[in-house]
């Protein structure tokens, strides 16, 4: 059989089409740019282009104080801002063999359970958005403004909380506070069903997800993605469960990994919503212990300048996008010498090099959603 192509001048020529992705603002969640070469309307290869945010955070933790750097380390995936605080001090109590009273303990852990619910609802309302759905954006919003009162009235900020404290937290919770979140969780639980009835029951958009950016365990692990994006291709791996920090050795009963096998953006999406419940159990159960424990410290007396002593630790949480480590180097001064910064984000967005190609223009956008990911902290 003979092949013949028609066609006059410059038209008969096949060429591959690269295009960017970016990396103006409103492209993505952030400025992302996507490098993809094109063949018509199928991607050939998609090439992540990082750092147009860098603020080099890790070169300025050596240049702050042990109390300074919780402030840095708070904004790099601006939707976890306390479980990124949490991890940080973690590090340096390790680094000093501090323990911090029982009730710092569990009020860490109910917040940073409310900070996984605040993150998780941001991505249920704008995954949808970007695929067409407008509605469920508004009901997302609708309950993370009533747990970002508590949240608020607690810590003082809306985004940036800054309530950890090496030794403890900033200070202890307001008269009634925990009745207001107990209602706040009640709340927010009972309307979690719209996000059934309007995302996972659309025709439309299991259509548009159902089978679309499959991931396989082999990729998940060559590329170290771990949180939801792991557990929705079948990795069930959860540092809560799995290397207990924390209160969550004692909520083991509460806690439940969720897992999903297909590994496609339907799946992702699913892994997410059911996490979101089980937070909510987890800061109902958290509340339930706060009530039972005794009038007590918040946090340890520190000296008027903190320092580390020489040596070296790993401390790494299991935040609401995955796993957030620190590196932590000390030399004994009062700042330390290194801290590299592990991100969830950063090793989650490397696998469109592997999810992007083959797949149709149409829906990388549904892929790239589906990674729910912080452009902050990929730049870090």
């Amino acid at each position: 059989m003979t092949e013949t192509t028609i066609g006059v001048g410059g038209a008969a020529e096949g060429t591959d089409m690269v295009l960017n992705i970016g990396p103006q603002h409103p492209s993505t969640h952030g400025v992302l740019r996507l490098r993809m070469v094109l063949d018509g309307e199928r991607v050939q290869s998609c090439e992540p282009i990082v750092g147009y945010m860098h603020r080099g955070a890790e070169k300025l933790f050596e240049a702050r104080d042990y109390r300074q750097i919780i402030m840095l380390a708070n904004r790099h995936d601006w939707l976890s801002a306390f479980s990124n605080e949490l991890g940080v001090v973690l590090a340096v109590e390790r680094m000093l063999g501090m323990e911090v009273p029982e009730r710092a303990v569990w009020t860490r852990t109910l917040l940073a359970e409310l900070n996984r619910v605040l993150n998780h609802l941001m991505f249920l309302g704008s995954y949808p958005l970007e695929l067409g759905g407008i509605t469920p954006i508004f009901y997302a919003f609708t309950e993370r403004e009533e747990l970002q009162h508590v949240m608020e009235e607690v810590s003082g900020g809306r985004m940036h909380y800054m309530f950890n404290r090496v030794g403890g937290l900033k200070e202890d919770l307001p008269n009634g506070w925990t009745e207001r979140a107990r209602h706040a969780v009640a709340s927010v639980r009972s309307r979690m069903g719209r996000f059934d009835d309007l995302v996972l029951g659309n025709e439309i958009f299991r259509g548009r997800t159902r089978g679309v950016g499959v991931l396989s365990r082999q990729d998940v692990h060559a590329f170290g993605v771990s949180g939801p994006i792991a557990r929705g291709s079948g990795v069930d791996f959860d540092l809560r469960r799995d290397e207990p920090y924390l209160a969550y050795g004692e909520l083991a009963d509460v806690l439940k990994v969720v897992t999903r096998t297909e590994g496609d953006c339907l799946a992702r999406f699913e892994v997410l919503l059911e996490q979101t419940r089980n937070a909510l159990d987890l800061a109902d159960a958290c509340l339930d212990r706060l009530a039972e424990l005794p009038p007590g410290p918040i946090n340890q007396r520190l000296p008027k300048v903190l320092k580390a002593p020489e040596g070296h630790t790993y401390a790494w949480t299991e935040n609401p996008l995955g796993l957030n480590g620190y590196y932590l180097v000390s030399k004994g001064e009062k700042t330390p010498y290194r801290l590299k910064l592990r991100s969830a984000s950063f090793n989650n967005i490397q696998a469109l090099t592997v999810l992007l190609p083959g797949t149709l223009v149409a829906d990388m956008v549904a892929i790239l959603g589906s990674m729910f990911f912080v452009v902050g902290d990929i730049d870090k």
